[in-house]
């Protein structure tokens, strides 16, 4: 009889296809969230034509990949966007898209509730006005419940609301689970990452031990019924693991795909560590997915290093490489939020200032007085059929005259 290999072992070596992909449309976007994993804002003129992104589709539904998460900055605001999910489902592949609800009006709520192949996740960090738009920017709360509003009154059941947990949030927990039934919606908690502008905001925004404890009892008595995209692995050191894979899936059954092509192991680190290629240069995705050094590497069993004496490691595994990686710690180190209190210790002999920073920073330059900054809102105007020329000086965003317009601006529909 032969041995059984438990599945998370045949995750850890590697797939012939991802399980999650997520996928970058554009890292344009008409808000500036402080902690924004991409640091978003700006488009790059290198962004994937429609017909390369198609083809990237194509490429998918031969790997058999049955879903993508879209993200961005926020991917409605390219103008092929609804041509691409409507090709997507045209070719097998079921689309997640995250979005801050800006432009989910009555119509494409309806459209949406309509498509069986499509789900939605809205973005909200905080379960009032004045704990979410201090993130993510004065107004941001409104246009999400309006979203929210939208997708409930037109039948969409089940869709997602996505909340990054945060020091000023957790005490919101049960609110945000509350709001989540009221409209029938999923509630999907994420951890934080110091990633993009998080690692700007990781020391003033990352929950305390307390709250991590207190998250790992919420997360106990409700996690079948809430999603976690399994990013709190790490807290499996407690003793009682979560649902879901507990595991880093990066480069494994998880891997990114960026606005301009460049395919990273982890959606939370994109740095040229880990770029494992491009697609327009290595002959599509598939050679990258099953044959880059970086990944055969990640596929690997990796060394515990540090943590090899630790009881706990066979439960987080050392937790998330890209927390460890932007705060400045060895990757077969201890995670920066270790349950045992290892990454705290270990943080305190990085020198200040000697983490890595994130490859690129698409954030709004602030140029003139009224030039937007991180947790500022901003109105999308759409390219029609075309890319931006220069990232600065031929974007899809600029100001409004006022409060009103680009509020106006956020809410208009191509």
């Amino acid at each position: 009889m032969g041995v059984t290999i438990p599945l998370v072992e045949h995750f850890a070596r590697g797939l012939d296809a991802p399980i999650c992909l997520t996928w970058e449309l554009t890292y344009g976007c008409n808000l500036a969230c402080r902690h924004c994993l991409s640091s978003s804002g700006r488009r790059d003129p290198r962004e994937l034509t429609t017909a390369e992104a198609k083809a990237v589709i194509d490429e998918l539904e031969d790997m058999q990949v049955f879903y993508v998460n879209i993200g961005g900055g926020e991917p409605t605001i390219r103008s092929d966007f609804w041509e691409l999910v409507d090709y997507a489902n045209a070719h097998h592949i079921g689309v997640k898209f995250s979005t801050n609800g800006s432009r989910i009006t009555p119509e494409i709520a309806a459209r949406l509730a309509s498509n069986h192949y499509v789900d939605v996740q809205i973005s909200l960090d905080g379960a009032t006005a004045a704990v979410n738009d201090s993130v993510r920017g004065v107004g941001s709360f409104d246009v999400a419940i309006r979203a929210m509003e939208n997708l409930h009154q037109a039948g969409f059941p089940n869709f997602k609301i996505s909340v990054v947990c945060t020091r000023h949030n957790l005490a919101q927990i049960d609110e945000f689970k509350a709001l989540a039934d009221h409209y029938d919606a999923q509630l999907r908690l994420t951890r934080l990452r110091p990633s993009g502008r998080g690692a700007q905001v990781w020391d003033e925004l990352h929950p305390t031990a307390t709250q991590q404890r207190d998250l790992h009892r919420w997360l106990l008595a409700h996690g079948e019924n809430v999603l976690t995209g399994d990013s709190f692995f790490h807290l499996a050191g407690f003793g009682d693991p979560l649902p879901g894979l507990n595991l880093c899936g990066a480069g494994r059954v998880v891997c990114l795909i960026d606005p301009v092509g460049d395919v990273y192991a982890c959606p939370f680190a994109i740095h040229e560590e880990f770029r494992a290629g491009n697609l327009r240069e290595a002959g599509g995705f598939a050679p990258i997915w099953r044959r880059s050094e970086l990944f055969r590497s990640l596929r690997e069993p990796q060394s515990a290093g540090a943590c090899a004496s630790c009881g706990a490691y066979d439960a987080c595994r050392g937790g998330c490489m890209a927390a460890k990686f932007f705060t400045g710690l060895p990757l077969d180190g201890p995670d920066p939020e270790c349950v045992k209190g290892y990454g705290e210790l270990a943080l305190a002999q990085v020198t200040p200032g000697s983490a890595p920073s994130p490859s690129a920073d698409h954030s709004r330059r602030s140029v003139t007085p009224d030039a937007p900054t991180p947790g500022a809102r901003t109105p999308v105007t759409l390219l029609t059929g075309r890319r931006p020329v220069r990232a600065c000086e031929d974007s899809p965003l600029a100001l409004g005259s006022s409060p009103d317009d680009r509020l106006g601006a956020m809410t208009s529909v191509p």
